[in-house]
């Protein structure tokens, strides 16, 4: 993977690899009180994750599933013949995106313009804000940015003429003179969805504002389906590809607007983008083949909840690439307080709960990881800041200093829980460390 990096974003690597992993952090205090340990460190060392060295809660990912993962979504995105511009808010985590960026991503996407930062401090030079931008501040510092890097190139959403006139105003001074533009994609929403024109016409609209302001390049059309629904019900898939043909249809406007031959459509969260590929693909009513550019962030980890149920797999019965849970999280048996309850040290702070709750996988006897007891009817049944409730059958022999590992459900807000996330091998023993930058 390395050897195909681009100079500035090896040097990236090279530097998150080198950074320290202070005490501070969530389950590398003991460790890292007696070592320097760095991602580094970890690949030559590879200390066992239950070995006594790593505090619990621990939060880990497991690297044959991360690799897995990358490897599936970019040969899906080869076959189909999209390009993939990950969401880096998912992971923020600027080592998993170099390795998506290796593995042949066209770009990166961000939602706001810290997250933009974050990226461009890692070198990353291709950005897709998949958001309108209105705030003063980051308008200021995306045109100071792109007046002073002429490689950065960099898109945003727009769905008005007033957010169009507010790109212009801030864009226009700093970049006069120059042939540098910002690339802006007219987004097209849907009635009770987030932001997007409400119907084509207003869409045609702003893409003409877009193609008369100086400071603008009109790229192309974007929406986001996975507002629409979260379910695989026929009515919820068919309202989907009924969007995406919406969208097919503004972008075969564009180029009689001031927009290029080849216009650029953007969508595709990670649950419904094999309809996004069957809607948007081929040639359309204008001869055109767009480039269709997928924003799916999640199936780097996957998850044992909301994004299995809903992303094309076998289990769904769609199409797609194989993906396996990478995130696992390992918490200790606190207490058996009632017959049918344990409490598990795990909560809010450590997991995501938003989708689901974490899934029991496997649970070990106190200092016997040779010796694993059965979930079989064991269920999380509420989490609190940092203990979580385990209904579990009244004969399960589970006791306080047993071990107890669960998968995770939506992993967009599970990766924000650690600053550090430990990376395992398929033997438990860790391998790599993940820096985040939320």
């Amino acid at each position: 993977m390395e050897s195909v990096l681009p100079a500035r974003l090896q040097e990236g690597l090279t530097a998150l690899r080198r950074r320290p992993v202070a005490p501070t952090e969530k389950c590398f205090g003991r460790l890292a009180g007696r070592w320097p340990v760095t991602a580094d460190w970890l690949a030559e060392n590879r200390p066992p994750l239950l070995g006594g060295d790593f505090l619990l809660p621990a939060l880990v990912l497991r690297e044959s599933a991360l690799a897995a993962n990358i490897d599936a979504m970019a040969s899906y995105c080869a076959a189909a013949g999209v390009a993939l511009a990950p969401h880096g808010k998912t992971t923020m985590a600027p080592q998993l995106l170099y390795r998506q960026l290796a593995a042949g991503a066209w770009g990166v996407t961000a939602a706001t313009v810290p997250q933009v930062q974050v990226f461009r401090a890692f070198g990353i030079a291709r950005i897709v804000i998949a958001n309108e931008v209105t705030d003063p501040a980051g308008l200021a510092w995306l045109a100071e940015e792109l007046a002073a890097d002429p490689e950065f190139d960099c898109y945003c959403f727009a769905d008005s003429q007033a957010g169009v006139a507010l790109l212009e105003a801030a864009l226009g001074p700093a970049l006069a003179g120059t042939d540098r533009r910002l690339g802006v994609l007219v987004e097209l929403g849907q009635a009770g969805g987030r932001a997007g024109c409400r119907t084509v016409t207003e869409a045609a609209a702003v893409a003409a504002a877009v193609a008369a302001a100086p400071s603008l390049r009109l790229a192309g059309a974007a929406g986001y389906e996975g507002s629409i629904g979260h379910d695989v019900a026929p009515a919820t898939l068919a309202a989907i590809a009924a969007f995406c043909r919406d969208l097919r249809r503004l972008g075969e406007l564009l180029p009689g607007l001031g927009g290029p031959d080849r216009y650029l459509l953007s969508v595709g969260g990670s649950a419904y983008f094999d309809i996004v590929v069957r809607e948007l693909t081929g040639p359309g009513a204008d001869g055109q083949r767009p480039l269709v550019l997928l924003r799916s962030g999640a199936y780097v980890s996957h998850d044992h909840g909301f994004y299995r149920r809903l992303s094309p797999s076998a289990e769904t019965g769609r199409p797609g690439p194989r993906l396996t849970p990478a995130f696992e999280l390992w918490a200790p048996v606190l207490s058996r307080p009632e017959p049918g309850l344990a409490i598990i040290c795990a909560g809010r702070h450590d997991v995501a709960s938003d989708q689901d709750q974490p899934v029991p996988l496997r649970a070990l006897a106190a200092g016997r990881p040779d010796a694993p007891l059965p979930v079989t009817g064991m269920r999380v049944s509420a989490l609190d800041d940092q203990h979580g409730y385990l209904a579990v059958p009244a004969e399960s022999a589970l006791a306080p200093g047993d071990l107890l590992c669960l998968g995770i459900s939506h992993p967009c807000t599970t990766f924000d829980k650690s600053r550090v996330i430990p990376v395992i091998d398929d033997d438990y023993r860790v391998t790599d460390a993940l820096h985040t930058f939320f």
